[in-house]
């Protein structure tokens, strides 16, 4: 048995009758209809259509998983167990970047990267395979193969025809993958929110979240939450990046702030734990996070922030201010042994802080303190879902927001316990 693939050099003259072929081949595999079938059937229909033009034994395309650096069968005719099995091959850190290139027009040559090819080759018998690259706007989506159990060579036509198909699926791929990403990140987001807000004697809570509709969205959260003392805990956070991926760190770094919060009430211990949490599990990940706890009987506020934007306070009498608090680098930053700090924040009756994240405030060619003045105009001393309403309308409106935004108001009031 031979590996690799084969190209035969492009033949000198090529009659009427074989340009009027290749033309058929070419409309077949760009064919309009085949927009109206859903994303598996595309696929399916795509490469039993290039296998008959080009008379080949199998045809699959193993999409591209970035984070794992691994290929993934996703789907194929002839070799459909590939899929059914979950086959996964690793391609090594170089293999996107290589592709992308286009310093290899034929990336998967069994011969220079063995690790892809030679286990298709051995298990299935296959004696010629080539595969193209499938790529959007440079970034890599997967490849697409196909093989012949018996020696072939095959023609720059026969290449270009198979590149073709190659596009067409990496547009339907990648179209796909968005749209489900989407979906998967807003209900993730949103099934991690809390379905309800404790109810604190003196104290009226409200809170707002929207996604974004830009690449931005993914990692945005708020929560609130009771501690086995009777404190309540206040949490706001964003997490570097976007799509599920930070959704996903989002409900990781959600779930272990929890645990470290019923071990110890000092905010800055909780997220020196956190930090270091990241820091080991996952150094790739990085997020902004502002946790504060608040005790009943005294109407404090301890607040520690992790390169969090600071909270907007309001008292009566007096224009909304930014917290005058002590800010700490982020989490994952990679100083988890630096010292965080506490800090105590006193509200007086009738009282506000609004906690937030950037996505309220940060617009497109507009300075980031523009939208912070405008949000501190717009907290006044009224209950927290008026303050919410009226943040809301103020600087967000009908409009939108390209990032996801989280807004947590808290409002004190005359009657608080004392």
């Amino acid at each position: 048995m031979q590996s690799g693939y084969h190209v035969a050099m492009p033949s000198s003259a090529s009659s009427p009758d074989d340009a009027e072929q290749r033309l058929r081949q070419i409309e077949l595999v760009t064919d309009t209809a085949l927009a109206e079938l859903e994303h598996d059937d595309l696929l399916r229909e795509m490469l039993q259509r290039v296998s008959d033009l080009l008379d080949v034994d199998t045809a699959a395309v193993m999409r591209y998983d970035p984070t794992s650096e691994v290929l993934v069968a996703t789907a194929a005719v002839g070799i459909e167990d590939e899929v059914s099995q979950g086959v996964r091959r690793h391609v090594g850190p170089a293999f996107a970047k290589s592709i992308a290139s286009g310093s290899r027009p034929l990336p998967l040559d069994s011969r220079e990267d063995p690790s892809v090819l030679q286990p298709v080759l051995r298990e299935h018998g296959i004696s010629t395979l080539i595969g193209v690259p499938m790529l959007v706007g440079g970034e890599v989506v997967g490849v697409l193969h196909i093989g012949t159990y018996e020696e072939r060579r095959f023609s720059d036509h026969d290449v270009h025809l198979l590149q073709l198909v190659a596009d067409r699926m990496a547009l339907a791929i990648r179209g796909h993958t968005t749209r489900a990403e989407l979906t998967a990140t807003s209900a993730l987001q949103r099934s991690l929110l809390p379905t309800r807000l404790p109810a604190v004697p003196g104290v009226t809570l409200d809170a707002r979240y929207v996604s974004g509709s830009g690449p931005g969205v993914g990692g945005d959260w708020y929560d609130v939450f009771t501690l086995p003392s009777g404190l309540l805990g206040i949490v706001i956070g964003d997490v570097v990046g976007s799509g599920l991926a930070a959704a996903i760190v989002m409900g990781r770094l959600r779930s272990a702030l929890r645990a470290y919060a019923i071990e110890t009430e000092d905010p800055a211990e909780v997220l020196h734990k956190l930090d270091r949490k990241v820091t080991h599990f996952e150094p790739t990940a990085m997020a902004t996070v502002g946790y504060s706890i608040y005790d009943p009987s005294t109407s404090q506020l301890r607040v520690s922030l992790a390169g969090h934007l600071a909270p907007v306070v309001v008292e009566p009498g007096h224009s909304g201010r930014l917290a005058p608090l002590p800010v700490d680098p982020p989490v994952g930053l990679g100083v988890a042994h630096r010292k965080r700090r506490t800090s105590l924040l006193e509200i007086p009756p009738e009282g506000v802080v609004c906690f937030y994240t950037d996505g309220l405030v940060e617009r497109r060619g507009k300075p980031i303190d523009d939208g912070l003045q405008l949000l501190c105009d717009s907290v006044v001393p009224e209950p927290a879902s008026a303050v919410c309403t009226t943040v809301m309308n103020r600087l967000v409106g009908g409009e939108p927001p390209s990032d996801d935004i989280a807004l947590l108001t808290i409002s004190w009031s005359e009657d608080r316990r004392s």
